[in-house]
C-alpha cells in the first residue's frame, strides 16, 4: 500500500484530500554483510530507488501532490538536478494535471531527463545552476499559481520522514548511525523528524547519530561557506545553497551526528563496491554515505560493530552514462566454444589473483 494509507494516522490527511497512490514506499531494507564485514559493522541500505519513479523523492512527492489537488491546483512546477522532475512529473501524470519542470542546462542525468519527458512533462533547461533554476520556478509559481513541489513545500519533507518509520518497523528499533547523502538538505532533516516521532510515540527507544555526506565540489555544509559554482559527478547533490541548510544544521547537531565531504573518485570507488561487494547498483549520489564511512574507516572513526543504515536514495539506471565510464564495454568474440571458454578461463585466473 502506499504511504498515505499506511501511515494515514500520521500524516496531515483529511477527509478532502485525494487518494493518490504509486504504491510508493515500503522499500527493502537489504542487509549488506560483505560490505560491512570489510568495514567492522552492520551494514544495511534503505533501497530507495524500488520507489515508483526510481527514488526517495516519491514518499514527499505523493503527500505534495496530493494537498496540492486538495487546494484546487491545476499544475505542478519545480526546480530539479533531476529525480524531483522525474517524480513530480510522474505524479502530475497521474493526477492528470500539467508539470512544469526546470533543470540546470546540461547537468542532469541522462535518464531523469528521459523520465520527466516522457512522464509528459514541460521540461526547461536554464542556463544556469540549480539554485538559479529554483529560484526562478518560485517566481513562475507565484505569478502563474502553480503548486511547488520542491522541498519548499512542508508537505515533502513531511512525507519523506515515512522513510524513518519503515526503518524503525523493519529494525526493531532506531539504527546507532544514520548515514545519507545531503544535496539540498530536506531528506536529512526528514529522517531525523521521523525518527524523533517514532521515539516520542515508544515506537523506537532511541534516535540514530545523522551523518550527513556531501561532495566535495558541492559542500556548504561541511565548509560553512558558499557554493557559488557546484561541481560533482554525483548530480543529484550538485546544490551550492541548500534550502532546508538549518533544519540539516539542527538534525545533525541535535542527534551528535556530523557533515563530511568525499570526492568524486571516492563516491565512484564506493559505486563500485557496492556493486560488486553487495549487488546493489545505486547512483553516484547515493553511494556518498558509504564512500564517507569507507573515509571514516580509514581514519579510525568508524566505531566497531555499530549499526548503520545508509539511504540509496536513486536507482544506479538513473545514471548509466557515468557508470559504463568505470566499467568500460562488454568484451566481443566470435562464434566458437573456443573463444567463449579463453574469455572464460581469463576471467577465472584474474578473480585467482
Amino acid at each position: 500500500m502506499g504511504i498515505l494509507v499506511r501511515y494515514a494516522s500520521l500524516l496531515p490527511l483529511t477527509a478532502s484530500t485525494p487518494p493518490v497512490n504509486l504504491e510508493e514506499g515500503s522499500t527493502p531494507l537489504a542487509a549488506l554483510p560483505r560490505v560491512g564485514e570489510r568495514l567492522g559493522i552492520e551494514l544495511w541500505g534503505k533501497l530507495e530507488g524500488c520507489n515508483p519513479s526510481g527514488s526517495f523523492k516519491d514518499r514527499g512527492m505523493v503527500l505534495a501532490v496530493a494537498k496540492a489537488l486538495e487546494d484546487g491546483a491545476k499544475a505542478l512546477i519545480c526546480a530539479s538536478t533531476g529525480n524531483t522532475s522525474a517524480s513530480a512529473a510522474s505524479y502530475a501524470a497521474a493526477a492528470g494535471i500539467p508539470c512544469f519542470v526546470l533543470l540546470p542546462a546540461g547537468k542532469v542525468a541522462l535518464g531523469k531527463l528521459a523520465q520527466a519527458l516522457m512522464y509528459g512533462a514541460t521540461v526547461i533547461a536554464v542556463r544556469g545552476n540549480f539554485d538559479k533554476a529554483l529560484e526562478l520556478a518560485r517566481q513562475a509559481a507565484a505569478e502563474r499559481g502553480c503548486a511547488m513541489v520542491n522541498s519548499v513545500n512542508p508537505y515533502r519533507l513531511w512525507g519523506q520522514r515515512t522513510g524513518a518509520w519503515e526503518i524503525c518497523e523493519a529494525l526493531g528499533d532506531a539504527p546507532d548511525w544514520h548515514a545519507i547523502p545531503v544535496g539540498n538538505a530536506g531528506n536529512i532533516s526528514a529522517y531525523w523528524a521521523g525518527y524523533t516521532e517514532y521515539k516520542r510515540l515508544g515506537r523506537a527507544a532511541k534516535t540514530p547519530r545523522m551523518m550527513g555526506f556531501q561532495a566535495e565540489g558541492a559542500a556548504p555544509l561541511v565548509t560553512g561557506k558558499p557554493c557559488p559554482a557546484p561541481e560533482t559527478v554525483a548530480t543529484a547533490i550538485r546544490i551550492g545553497s541548500p534550502v532546508s541548510a538549518s533544519l540539516a544544521r539542527a538534525a545533525v547537531s541535535e542527534s551528535g551526528g556530523e557533515f563530511n565531504s568525499v570526492t568524486d573518485e571516492e563516491i565512484l570507488s564506493a559505486q563500485r563496491l557496492l556493486a560488486s561487494l553487495g549487488g546493489i547498483f545505486a547512483e553516484p549520489a547515493s553511494c556518498a554515505p558509504l564512500a564517507g564511512l569507507v573515509k571514516l574507516k580509514a581514519q579510525n572513526r568508524l566505531p566497531e560493530g555499530i549499526k548503520v543504515v545508509m539511504v540509496l536514495t536513486g536507482n544506479g539506471l538513473k545514471d548509466p552514462d557515468t557508470a559504463m565510464g568505470q566499467v568500460g564495454r562488454p568484451l566481443e568474440i566470435g562464434d566458437s566454444l573456443d573463444d567463449l571458454l579463453g574469455v572464460m578461463d581469463n576471467a577465472a585466473r584474474g578473480a585467482a589473483r
